[in-house]
């Protein structure tokens, strides 16, 4: 652990004027799981929550300085990187982490939106494979963004996850010292497991599916919770295991929450409002 007190945490990502993905749900996560959370920003989106109507990328360079103001005054103990967009600002934030080589960094591909728009160009994958993957302590995909990290067909079935997900491990830091956790929220049936694979072995995360149209946002929330209770424990199962219950619980609570008319955000702070 680095410093006292509360950890700090800092998401690298694109913003959700509507407030249920982004750095706005990314900012709501880490603080419900005990963190101070910081932001740099990536790109602006227009969208809602029955999609995206516009993106506008922000320059590299303007990326590699906010990160860099943040590191040159604040301790950070974690990272998590969503939305990058462009195969410049991949390059950009790659550079970034090397030069200050934060303790952790939870890298989630953004790639596709919930309602199918495309988030991150074709040209930037290559980049996000060779250069972030490689400084990520954790990598968070979905089955479909990890077909396309390993150019292979999206599995149907759990079986095939631990063989992916050992494969995404090889993509990562020298020797497999990463971890990958795995999403399964997109396999048929009632359940919706995720697998945690490390180079101490593989740990499935369980839980039951949640009917409810209200899941805008899941991805970027349980990759910011997971940055941030790995700030916190420095233990990626249990971390893992925690921001698998946080995320569960905010879908489940999410039908308190009346915002908009398509995928709805989930209820971040489900534990703490009346």
């Amino acid at each position: 652990m680095t410093g006292p007190g509360i950890r700090n945490v800092l998401s690298i990502a694109g913003s959700d004027p509507s407030g249920g993905a982004g750095i706005q749900a990314d900012l709501k996560a880490i603080a419900a799981n005990g963190c101070y959370a910081m932001t740099v920003i990536t790109a602006l989106t227009a969208q809602n929550t029955q999609g995206v109507t516009g993106v506008r990328l922000v320059e590299a360079d303007f990326v590699a300085a906010q990160i860099d103001a943040v590191f040159a005054d604040i301790r950070v103990d974690a990272v998590k990187i969503g939305m990058l967009g462009s195969a410049d600002i991949a390059a950009a934030v790659a550079d970034a982490l090397a030069r200050h080589r934060p303790p952790q960094v939870v890298l989630d591909p953004v790639m596709i939106a919930k309602g199918g728009d495309r988030l991150l160009a074709e040209t930037a994958v290559r980049v996000l494979r060779e250069r972030l993957l490689p400084l990520a302590s954790v990598l968070t995909p979905n089955l479909p963004e990890a077909a396309v990290l390993l150019g292979e067909p999206e599995p149907g079935t759990r079986d095939a996850m631990p063989a992916m997900a050992t494969a995404l491990r090889a993509l990562g830091p020298p020797g497999g010292s990463g971890a990958v956790l795995l999403k399964g929220g997109h396999l048929p049936g009632p359940a919706s497991p995720d697998l945690l694979s490390t180079p101490q072995g593989d740990l499935w995360l369980e839980a039951e599916r949640i009917a409810t149209q209200n899941t805008h946002g899941t991805g970027c929330t349980l990759s910011s919770a997971l940055a941030a209770r790995l700030a916190v424990t420095g233990d990626i199962r249990l971390a893992a295991e925690q921001a698998k219950r946080y995320v569960a619980a905010a879908i489940a609570a999410a039908d308190q929450l009346d915002v908009g008319h398509g995928h709805g955000p989930t209820h971040h702070f489900h534990a703490l409002w009346p």
